[in-house]
């Protein structure tokens, strides 16, 4: 026998619905909590009564989202059985305040969720996962009243108007009359069995409960199709359904149902994907084969996800495959890199010469030998040994390179000649550079641009040297600019980025051969950025100022004239980094 199986959606329960006592508070009431899973989502149903507001919170350390109620009591309830069902770690409910409601949902790793309420106050928390069995706890209270009857036509609620029929469960799509029409359900301690003939009659459908389905059940659901009224009961008795090839319904546990499912032959399918990768897809359905029996397989040349199971898997698997086979959004990410190093010298220095013509220093001022009418050398020094004389020199070896101004001042007192020299610099380098480079990826994604240069560099070996023969090796360095971002548009349209920004340049030390330095500006983070709003990844200010000054003792540090007997430098080094980021959704995908 060949079954389709049926993966059951969450489905609003509303329980307690029965007219309130004179005397009971106004706050609405919490009254039931469904979780299941189809088609790779997964849905938490929490029924309230209308009027009661939701508020959603998000958390983390550890992951959970927070759904508040206002104003609500919480329903009698069994608690949540603490299974791990999909990506959900834990499900807490209780009575917060006085009037507020909490319900914490617990994750192993946050996803992306929706949470939506319904008309009649039904909220839904849904968010993408693998499947897993449902779970459902319903308020234990209850009124006995007449089952299946219709309601009346509610006039001051405008009507649901969909562009497109909706799957109410896995394999089944509402499109027919029955299927829209809304009636009240009223259950309280009903043979399960009746309950599954009641809704057959209303819904038209042939629904043949297994032998195992026994016991009773108490539901109270108002307004309600008769889809969403069928997954509710499934979904508080633990069990599920699975349509057959002929369009009957057949309703037991869930592993009597997979026994039926084993038993069942195997048939072949291919699924031409549009934007996903086959070879991908193929790894993604891996665990929703049948053990030792199904088989998944990509051709890579047409991008073909070739699926080998029963049938009833492999509907699961379609549904699943297309879930995921969706435009994803692309993103331009623009980085712009602004490095400034700016450098300030200022120099100043004076040297003085003092001598006669008989006792001199040929250190700074070059004198002439008058036996011979040409210059002494250099650092030659001539002394008068006959008699009591002067000479002197200040800040000898004192010198300001490439000075910008070089004033010399000479005069005669008496039989001394006396020449003074002033150098002055004042200097000031700028290096501006600007790169902005500019990426464009898919969602989650990497990207990544460089430009620049490969440089050699040339290492010698040292073993060898002595030898006679010199070995070397020439290794390429690679500089410039470097842009590396994965991005991820949110549900919200926002943009994580992960980005790795570098820029690079490589100078040689010196002539000879020793090596080369090479700068390095760099920025790694995470950011969390609105569409199209620039952030700043990282900035830098590093400032370097170096000051010497020499001269002659005690006269160079007298106040005011101390600079006349000195020679002073001051250098200011400053590099300034900043690097922005500016990402835009260009093509939002299917979103």
């Amino acid at each position: 026998m060949m079954f389709r199986s049926l993966t059951w959606a969450l489905v609003p329960m509303i329980f307690g619905m029965g007219p309130r006592p004179a005397n009971s508070a106004p706050e609405g009431q919490v009254s039931a909590l469904s979780l299941s899973s189809a088609g790779g989502t997964a849905r938490l149903l929490v029924a309230v009564d209308k009027g009661v507001a939701v508020k959603e919170l998000r958390l983390q350390n550890p992951d959970r989202v927070v759904l508040d109620f206002t104003p609500a009591l919480k329903g009698e309830f069994p608690s949540y059985d603490g299974q791990r069902r999909g990506n959900v770690a834990d499900i807490r409910v209780e009575q917060y305040r006085a009037n507020v409601v909490r319900v914490v949902v617990e994750f192993d790793r946050m996803p992306d969720y929706k949470v939506e309420q319904s008309i009649n106050g039904t909220v839904t928390l849904s968010f993408a996962d693998k499947p897993f069995d449902a779970w459902g706890s319903a308020n234990r209270g209850g009124t006995k009243a007449p089952a299946a009857r219709p309601s009346p036509t509610p006039v001051d609620e405008a009507p649901v108007i969909r562009s497109e029929p909706e799957p109410v469960f896995a394999g089944y799509t509402a499109t027919r009359q029955q299927d829209s029409a809304r009636f009240d359900v009223n259950w309280d301690k009903t043979d399960l069995n009746d309950a599954f003939q009641q809704l057959a009659r209303r819904s038209g459908q042939s629904i043949v409960p297994g032998a195992k389905v026994t016991g009773t059940t108490s539901l109270t659901v108002t307004n309600q199709t008769w889809p969403n009224i069928f997954a509710a009961l499934l979904a508080s008795q633990g069990l599920q359904a699975q349509v057959m090839p002929s369009g009957i319904i057949r309703v037991d546990l869930p592993g009597e149902l997979g026994k039926l499912d084993s038993l069942s032959d195997l048939t072949q399918t291919q699924i031409r994907l549009n934007y996903a990768k086959a070879t991908d897809m193929a790894n993604n359905v891996q665990g929703m084969l049948s053990k030792n029996r199904g088989k998944a397989t990509a051709d890579s040349a047409t991008n073909t996800l070739i699926l080998v199971d029963s049938p009833n898997r492999i509907a699961q698997m379609r549904t699943f495959v297309q879930s995921l086979d969706v435009k994803t959004a692309m993103v331009a990410i623009e980085a712009k890199l602004v490095f400034v190093d700016r450098t300030v010298l200022s120099q100043l220095g004076v040297k003085y010469d003092v001598g006669t013509k008989n006792q001199f220093s040929n250190k700074v001022v070059q004198r002439t030998d008058p036996a011979t009418g040409q210059p002494y050398a250099p650092n030659i020094n001539v002394v008068n040994l006959g008699g009591n004389t002067v000479s002197a020199i200040s800040n000898a070896d004192a010198v300001i390179s490439n000075s910008a101004l070089d004033l010399i001042f000479s005069t005669a007192i008496g039989g001394f000649s006396i020449t003074s020299f002033l150098s002055a610099l004042d200097q000031v380098e700028l290096t501006d550079v600007q790169a902005q480079p500019i990426i464009h990826t898919l969602d989650n994604r990497p990207g990544f641009i460089n430009s620049g240069e490969e440089t050699p560099v040339r290492t010698i070996d040292a073993g060898s040297l002595g030898t006679g023969t010199v070995r070397a090796t020439v290794l390429f360095k690679k500089t410039g600019i470097r842009l590396s971002a994965t991005p991820h548009v949110t549900s919200d349209r926002h943009i994580m980025l992960d980005l790795d920004v570098e820029r690079s340049s490589i100078q040689p030390l010196a002539a000879a051969d020793l090596g080369f330095t090479v700068p390095i500006q760099q920025a790694t983070s995470r950011l969390l950025v609105n569409d199209g709003e620039t952030a700043v990844l990282a900035g830098l200010v590093v400032t370097t100022v170096t000051k010497n000054r020499s001269g002659v003792p005690f006269l160079q540090g007298l106040p005011f004239i101390g600079n006349l007997f000195s020679f002073s430098s001051s250098n200011e080094h400053r590099q300034d980094l900043i690097i922005l980021v500016t990402p835009r959704i260009t093509d939002d995908g299917g979103n």
